[in-house]
């Protein structure tokens, strides 16, 4: 009789004959099942989970409304097709989304199946609404993996190379990184020059006519978690304004509570005129929407946008109990709580252990940047992948992030109770420990 971790192996081994090498699995678990923080792997080991799927379980693993959305709708149709037959969930979550979207002003959304499709079609609505070719996106971004957004992204190893050519007219400017900042650079002054040099990108280097959009994270979540000097985002806005330009703000990864509000641009009140959002909307289904102003979205032709399972009734169920549940629960207001104590844990961290250079983050969206010498701040790659090594080994499940791998970027879901925070952080500290003792 096959044993459990016979089965393990098993699907490890089918995994590296039969998916492509282009596939990267970090870990190796092989899940059994998982609810709330929780996952369990075949052989019965329990871990909690710092990683929600990367950002798509805020309400955590199979939660019981989630569940039951899913199932009463599979009792009556899993997919008609949008574009042939019309069905009250697709339209229902759409009104639903524009009332929670910021901006005063009407607006219109199409859903999609992925953060990655929904960046490509704001791109498609800011170009055709805009009548420009041009987009403007910023170092550091990630925007995806299908062809335009990748072309987005900033980071060649390991998402464009080898995929060229990629899409053009696409030109990128500097974003405020505050704690790599040129040498003697103020945050401030380093937000300013980046300004300036969007600036001068649009008016120099291209012609406001010719832009179509700018393309921006508020917070850049496979960047490192990376927190712009207050007033950059307003500022951005400003410039965008001032050339009739249209700003897309990509919220896949902040959206839905993790800072602390619905969306990231909320902290400075800013209301992009197209948002592009995915991840947890569906509590792990595949999703993705993109919500802007209704003259914007209204660009295209008819029948210029969709996709044959663009806005599934099972998705769209899943999206619908998830938004019950984050007002029901009050997710955005336990983020904060969550955030606060997350941050005075890492703080106390980093007074502790030297490998630890930095701490940034807003609401539950925190990080720790390692790193080598905290004067030089030569990036802790290696060390950065044995804590990694080290959590697993002690049942924590954490991602890392940033431009050098060296971020550790919890992404756990919202629900998470502070007994498991706790328990995570704390083998997280240790791990720590062991490393800065190693530098």
């Amino acid at each position: 009789m096959e044993t459990h971790t016979n089965k393990a192996d098993q699907v490890r081994n089918d995994f590296r004959d039969y998916v492509p090498r282009g596939i990267r699995n970090s870990s190796g678990i092989v899940i059994d099942k998982a609810l709330g923080t929780r996952i369990q792997d075949v052989d019965g080991k329990e871990y909690i989970d710092f990683a929600g799927g990367m950002g798509v379980q805020n309400v955590g693993h199979n939660h019981p409304l989630v569940i039951e959305a899913i199932k009463s709708q599979l009792d009556r149709y899993i997919q008609p097709s949008f574009h042939t037959i019309l069905h009250e969930e697709y339209v229902t979550l759409a009104k639903r989304l524009t009332q929670i979207v910021p901006g005063e002003f009407p607006k219109k959304v199409m859903l999609n199946n992925s953060g990655s499709e929904a960046v490509e079609n704001a791109v498609k609505i800011a170009r055709a609404s805009s009548g420009a070719p041009a987009i403007i996106t910023f170092s550091g971004a990630f925007h995806g993996r299908t062809l335009l957004a990748m072309s987005l992204t900033d980071k060649t190893v390991p998402y464009k190379y080898g995929f060229g050519p990629l899409v053009p007219e696409i030109y990128r400017t500097p974003f405020p990184y505050s704690y790599r900042a040129p040498k003697g650079m103020s945050p401030n002054d380093y937000r300013d020059y980046c300004i300036e040099s969007l600036d001068y990108l649009i008016t120099k280097q291209l012609s406001p006519d010719s832009v179509a959009a700018v393309l921006v994270e508020p917070i850049q979540g496979e960047g490192g978690f990376v927190v712009p000097p207050k007033g950059f985002l307003k500022m951005l806005a400003e410039l965008c304004s001032r050339y009739n330009i249209i700003l897309i703000a990509d919220e896949i990864q902040t959206g839905f509570g993790r800072t602390g509000r619905y969306f990231a641009s909320e902290h400075e009140g800013v209301t992009p005129d197209i948002m592009a959002i995915g991840k947890s909307l569906a509590a792990g289904l595949p999703v993705g929407a993109v919500c802007g102003k209704a003259d914007i979205m209204d660009g295209p032709i008819v029948a210029g946008l969709g996709g044959t399972m663009s806005g599934s009734p099972v998705t769209c169920a899943a999206a619908l109990a998830v938004l019950d549940i984050m007002e029901e629960d009050q997710i955005i207001e336990r983020a904060s709580k969550i955030g606060d104590h997350l941050l005075n844990r890492f703080q106390d961290m980093q007074t502790k252990h030297k490998i630890i250079g930095d701490v940034r983050g807003i609401g539950a969206m925190i990080a720790l940047e390692l790193v080598e010498d905290r004067t030089t701040k030569e990036p802790a790659v290696e060390s950065t992948a044995n804590i990694i090594k080290h959590c697993q080994d002690a049942g924590l499940i954490v991602p890392r992030g940033g431009i050098y791998g060296n971020v550790i970027r919890p992404l756990f879901p919202l629900t998470i109770t502070f007994d498991d925070l706790d328990s995570g952080l704390d083998i997280l500290d240790k791990a720590l420990g062991i490393a800065s003792a190693e530098l």
